[in-house]
């Protein structure tokens, strides 16, 4: 009776411990998703500078509470990051389960992938890749809005991009981040089978949502230092509606 009672003990503890890939893989789907999914937000928040100073103006002025305390509070934004960070450690911490431990798996998955000449194998080495990268710019770019969340809007934002020279840095972390996320969705797709379409509609999917972010993460950037290059003469100085400017002033004279 003894010997039962101890193997079903043992059963349980072998289905507890390999239960956990399956979690972790969740966690990694899951968090995966939400970051994809704040991507894109992040992304059409940005591209408001499209539509004008103006628009991007009031995008900023509404994270940052403005429109509901009748302030600025910069602070709410590092809020935000603050918890996009967390998510975006254990995802990667998450997914570092899955890379190459050595020089020789590394090897061994290039030649693989040369050998088969698969797609979806290669599309994972590309996500492998573009997520090292991206572990050190998007490190570096949630810190920066962490620290200075005040530094965000029409002309400040392109002071940085075009002033401080920081273009090249916004223009690899576009590339590497739409190829990741779009990579990243078509995978999740496979694996949960949602939406519930064929393989090579899932993956044209994929590719036509990469492109239109690329295109307009591109022409968004472009916006950013056009306005650089002609605020250049201004640098530092602050972007702020007539009549924000007038209520501010009227504000002023009557204290």
């Amino acid at each position: 009776m003894h010997e039962i009672i101890a193997a079903q003990a043992d059963l349980a503890d072998r289905t507890i411990k390999n239960s956990w890939p399956a979690w972790l893989d969740i966690l990694q789907s899951s968090t995966g998703l939400f970051l994809a999914l704040f991507m894109w937000g992040h992304m059409a928040f940005v591209a408001s500078i499209l539509l004008g100073e103006t628009a991007m103006w009031t995008v900023t002025k509404f994270f940052e509470g403005y429109f509901i305390f009748g302030k600025s509070h910069p602070g709410l934004v590092s809020c935000v990051v603050a918890f996009v960070a967390l998510v975006f450690v254990a995802h990667a911490l998450l997914a570092m389960r899955k890379f190459p431990a050595n020089y020789r798996q590394c090897r061994a998955i290039l030649c693989h992938a040369k050998a088969m000449r698969h797609e979806d194998s290669t599309l994972w080495i590309w996500q492998v890749c573009t997520g090292f990268l991206l572990f050190f710019f998007v490190s570096a770019h949630l810190y920066q809005m962490f620290v200075w969340p005040q530094n965000i809007g029409p002309y400040a934002s392109s002071d940085r991009v075009w002033s401080d020279g920081l273009w090249p840095f916004y223009l690899t972390m576009l590339l590497a981040v739409e190829l990741h996320g779009g990579i990243g969705l078509y995978r999740l797709a496979l694996k949960w089978g949602w939406p519930n379409a064929p393989r090579g509609v899932l993956r044209t999917l994929k590719w036509g949502l990469t492109a239109f972010f690329l295109v307009l993460g591109l022409a968004t950037l472009a916006a950013y230092m056009k306005i650089g290059f002609e605020h250049g003469g201004h640098y530092g100085e602050r972007y702020m509606p007539d009549w924000a400017a007038a209520e501010n002033t009227s504000q002023g004279d009557g204290q």
